[in-house]
């Protein structure tokens, strides 16, 4: 027994620095399993080994943030059986621009944003230092893929004008006329464009759609600058930027949203910040051919079985609706998705136009009720393509995350990090005007709890909060706070920075500097 008990306290401490040393072993391996996870996001490529959830984390300031895909809520919009076999769309507008200023309903046609009537007021002692906005451009014709063959009636857009110039600056020599664009045809043009004639350019803002941004604007400075005092009253280029897209409906929307803000920059020069088109993050327009792939393999065009599931059981809507417009049925673009015919009817409706009816036979027309088969799909459809595949998060991250790297160094720079020696930056409220494709994208990669397609002048805003020394971010979606999926994320009020930080730097690198390699993965 002596020699037992001996033995055994010779090998007790032994057996304890194996276990220290095993246990040590298997804390590094697991570090860097993390971290080779977080700097690999959730691969692109179909087929490839998908994370485990947990295992894609990253830490920086003491806060670990997942990366994984988190499934959205199962609702009305996403219940395949709801959007086939049910009726009505939720209770959404789809035919006016009027918002009850006591609601922030969906509203297709013009989507709530913040005013002074419905502003969440943050808690006390929080201060805002920092905002950005993203939104899309208010409503329009529809593209002109999107028309039928032949229209029963004109669309004239000649109560606006769509003003083209350019002049000298810098110095300023001789200035230029305010010219705008007048549409016609010839009588000596043989040729007629497809789908409504009239003066309107398909798409382009209308005037329903440039008064909505005015209106926009006037709001946005009576939130940030008649409110809470953040913003200046009157326009100061060093203080606030403006951006736009290469997509021309954009930078209509921002002269009037512009003018809504600043009344005296009415027939004012002012910039608008735009990138280059071939690498433009904002649109996007970037080449990111992983991307394409991922969201083609899944989504739109793809021969995935859980797409084909809708297309499938709305054939006989399909039908109906070719028969009608004249549309052929072996069009692939008007029917691997509800896209063109959602783009159609809505933008009649928004436009207090119509319904179409069969050319020839008037008494064959699309009704209220099949026109909200349609948009049910369509809300369907973003759904899918942008929350509820779990493909999503890794397409939109790689299409959109240079986007998100600009908005992580511009938050770094509110917060007086990462500044330039000579950098004298004071920009504080940058408002980008974008598309559906652009917020759709940014709600993917914020993993909104409730996707919806991001309606006519849609908005997302983030607020940057400093409090006892600490930063804070809140994220406001539809005039409200934004919930995302993500646990970490959760009600996306008053998040401590570093958290959003480390989540975006883990996705795409600060300065987006992943975002080459994510698109180039194969």
């Amino acid at each position: 027994m002596p020699l037992h008990l001996h033995s055994y306290r010779l090998t007790l401490p032994f057996l304890l620095i194996v276990l220290s040393l095993v246990s040590g072993i298997m804390v590094t391996i697991r570090y860097a399993s993390s971290y080779g996870l977080a700097i690999g996001l959730p691969t692109l490529s179909q087929g490839k080994t998908q994370p485990r959830p947990n295992e894609s984390q990253y830490q920086e300031h003491g806060s670990t943030v997942s990366f994984d895909w988190h499934a959205p809520q199962n609702w009305q919009v996403n219940d395949l059986d709801q959007v086939v076999n049910g009726s009505g769309i939720y209770g959404w507008t789809f035919d006016s621009s009027h918002n009850d200023p006591a609601s922030t309903k969906y509203n297709w046609c013009n989507m709530p944003h913040l005013a002074p009537h419905n502003y969440p007021h943050p808690p006390k002692g929080y201060k805002l230092e920092y905002v950005e906005v993203l939104h899309r451009h208010h409503k329009r014709t529809p593209y002109a893929s999107n028309t039928f063959p032949e229209e029963a009636y004109v669309w004239d857009c000649n109560d606006e004008g769509l003003f083209f110039s350019g002049q000298p600056l810098q110095p300023l020599s001789e200035a230029s006329a305010n010219t705008y664009w007048d549409v016609y045809t010839s009588d000596a043009n043989p040729l007629r464009p497809d789908g409504f004639n009239g003066s309107c350019q398909f798409p382009q803002q209308t005037r329903g759609g440039l008064e909505d941004s005015h209106r926009h604007g006037a709001d946005l400075k009576a939130v940030y600058g008649d409110m809470l005092r953040f913003i200046p009253s009157q326009y100061d280029p060093d203080v606030l930027s403006y951006r736009v897209t290469n997509n021309v409906i954009t930078s209509q929307v921002a002269s009037m949203l512009v003018s809504g803000m600043y009344p005296s920059l009415a027939s004012k020069d002012v910039p608008l910040l735009i990138q280059p088109a071939s690498i433009d993050s904002l649109e996007p327009a970037y080449p990111c051919p992983a991307s394409d792939d991922l969201f083609s393999s899944y989504g739109v065009g793809s021969s995935s079985s859980a797409w084909l599931k809708h297309l499938q059981a709305s054939q006989s809507l399909y039908k109906r609706l070719d028969a009608l417009s004249g549309v052929s049925p072996t069009d692939p673009g008007w029917h691997k998705s509800w896209d063109h015919y959602f783009d159609n009817l809505s933008a009649r409706l928004c436009h207090n136009k119509p319904l179409p009816c069969q050319i020839g036979n008037a008494s064959n027309c699309v009704d209220t009720s099949t026109a909200e088969d349609v948009f049910r799909l369509g809300e369907y459809e973003y759904s899918f393509i942008y929350r509820d595949s779990s493909q999503s998060l890794a397409a939109s991250v790689a299409s959109f995350g240079i986007w998100i790297g600009e908005l992580a160094q511009n938050i770094r720079h509110a917060m007086g990090q990462d500044l330039p020696a000579s950098d004298g930056n004071d920009v504080r409220y940058r408002h980008n005007v974008a598309h559906d494709g652009s917020v759709a994208r940014l709600l993917s990669i914020l993993q909104a709890d409730r996707m919806v397609w991001p309606g006519m002048g849609a908005e997302i805003v983030f607020e940057l909060y400093s409090k006892h020394d600490k930063y804070f971010l809140r994220v406001l979606w539809t005039a409200e706070i934004l919930k995302s999926s993500h646990p970490e994320l959760g009600n996306m009020d008053m998040v401590p920075v570093e958290i959003v930080l480390s989540y975006f730097d883990g996705m795409v690198g600060k300065k987006s500097s992943r975002v080459l390699s994510l698109c180039s993965e194969s």
